[in-house]
């Protein structure tokens, strides 16, 4: 059957608002003042991330596959198009004032996020895993850049050069696992990787038998893994994230902390649930041990950070391990589809109450990025409540407090974790949660319970449109997980459905 056009056009259609949108804000910004504002034109950006999520929606009528199998439209892939440009367009509203008070005029800055954002939606919905390298890539590239834009800061330099040296080695542990599943199964689709894997009359490769076929696929997703574990922050592979987190712009922080892992979790869930579903549970001990790892050293290394976007860091280290927690398991065939909505549920929330928490921290560090450390929010509920009560939203959130998405995020994850006879790695998870309690709340106590240092002015929202827009957006939909949480969890739910269509339906149009 001949495919139709089209519907191919139509499968990448976020993709192709994104890079038409990115290449204006590029051509705009060659013919405006050097020292004019740049405010109108992320205004121009965030239009086009509202277009590529009603392209994502237009999407929903025509499901399927496209270009030979390589792209799939599912409700899977739609939600994290949705949630990811999202994420896109509240991190440019966070932007505005931030790049005026910063004296950034680089226009570009908003291009490089629309540009990024294509890798990032193109990540969700390949199927094929040379498609996913090049989506990584495109995602990589553009966070390199952002993450030292900075240009005169020499931490941001710095910032986006171990960002880049240390991205650029973990990828090629996944191409080179890519590499690795391709000589052990003959293929790169994801679909026709697992039929192979999970066929016992498999014509493989000459001079390969079954089992070297099949080890070499354990090795391959391990090493897919370490590429996938340093997207996401996960340990052992975490060792950058609080030098890159502390050099780069803050609003680049929240975008760099969900963007990408949302991003990455969804390549895991396919490349774990679907090329990796015939080759066994081998690779559940490596889940296993990354969550626990990547829960308490990042909670304790938390406990000891006086600078508050270095906290944010290995909070977000240790909210991978939670995450990861949910991918541990679907082990159990009773809890597989519980596992994977838990999982979106919580990139969900965590997306909402980070990048709450980060823009927050984006406004309040003001020129220079002066005010980061944790005893400069001394007294801000009172030089600027709103701004308080705000951020204790998301810092309630990111604990696991009742009427905050946090809270059921954990409780489905851990649910899921007990379903699936996860005891210990349920308790390291719980005791995990009371020890981010301490240097949550220690924020809290010194926004409230302290005084006020001399001189500090008060801090207003008033001036700053953008910024409220993204917090309001952001503590609402906290707080609307956190009460009604049904819708998302109901959606999330058929998209893990949609994450394992039968073998049939994955063979056709693949490669």
């Amino acid at each position: 059957m001949t495919p139709n056009p089209d519907l191919s056009y139509i499968r990448i259609l976020p993709e192709l608002v994104l890079s038409v949108w990115g290449i204006a804000v590029m051509l705009i910004e060659a013919v405006l003042p050097a020292r004019g504002s740049r405010k109108w034109l992320g205004i121009f950006s965030f239009i086009g991330t509202l277009a590529a999520i009603a392209a994502s929606i237009y999407q929903s009528s025509y499901p399927g596959s496209g270009w030979f199998g390589m792209i799939r439209v599912d409700e899977f892939s739609i939600f994290f198009h949705v949630l990811i440009c999202a994420i896109s367009g509240v991190v440019i509203l966070a932007s505005f004032e931030y790049l005026d008070a910063q004296q950034i005029r680089g226009g570009e800055y908003y291009g490089l996020i629309l540009f990024g954002t294509v890798g990032m939606v193109l990540m969700s919905s390949a199927v094929e895993l040379v498609l996913i390298f090049i989506a990584l890539e495109i995602s990589s590239i553009s966070t390199y850049i952002l993450a030292g834009f900075r240009r005169r800061v020499a931490t941001s330099a710095e910032s986006s050069i171990k960002y880049f040296l240390l991205g650029s080695f973990a990828t090629a542990f996944f191409l080179y696992g890519v590499a690795l599943m391709f000589g052990a199964t003959g293929s790169t689709s994801i679909y026709t990787i697992a039929s192979a894997l999970q066929s016992s009359a498999i014509a493989m490769p000459q001079g390969v038998n079954a089992v070297v076929s099949h080890g070499l696929a354990y090795v391959a997703v391990a090493l897919m893994f370490v590429g996938i574990g340093f997207k996401v922050a996960s340990a052992p592979f975490h060792i950058w994230t609080p030098d890159v987190y502390e050099g780069a712009p803050a609003p680049v922080v929240a975008l760099m902390s969900t963007g990408p892992k949302a991003a990455a979790f969804a390549v895991l869930l396919r490349i774990l649930f679907g090329a990796a579903l015939g080759a066994g549970n081998a690779w559940f001990w490596l889940v296993w041990v990354s969550a626990a790892l990547s829960m308490t050293l990042g909670n304790i290394g938390a406990l000891v950070q006086n600078n508050v976007k270095r906290m944010l860091a290995y909070s977000s280290i240790a909210h991978a391990g939670y995450l990861l927690v949910a991918f541990a398991a679907v082990i159990a065939p009773a809890a597989r589809d519980v596992g994977i909505s838990a999982a979106i549920f919580y990139a969900a929330s965590y997306a909402a109450m980070n990048i709450g928490a980060s823009a927050v921290v984006s406004h309040f560090a003001r020129a220079g990025e002066r005010y980061v450390n944790i005893e400069d929010y001394a007294g801000l509920g009172r030089r600027s409540p709103v701004l308080a009560i705000t951020l204790t939203i998301f810092l309630l959130s990111l604990i696991g407090i009742p009427a905050t998405g946090g809270f059921f995020a954990k409780f489905y994850v851990f649910n899921a974790a007990l379903k699936s006879d996860l005891v210990w790695l349920t308790v390291i998870g719980l005791i995990n949660s009371a020890v981010a309690a301490y240097y949550y709340l220690r924020l809290m106590v010194v926004m409230y319970m302290y005084e006020p240092q001399a001189g500090e002015e008060k801090l207003q929202l008033k001036s700053a449109p953008g910024l409220t827009a993204a917090l309001v957006i952001t503590a609402v939909i906290t707080i609307w997980l956190g009460v009604k949480p049904g819708n998302v969890l109901n959606y999330a739910g058929r998209g893990a459905a949609d994450l394992l269509p039968p073998v049939e339906q994955t063979l056709n149009g693949s490669r």
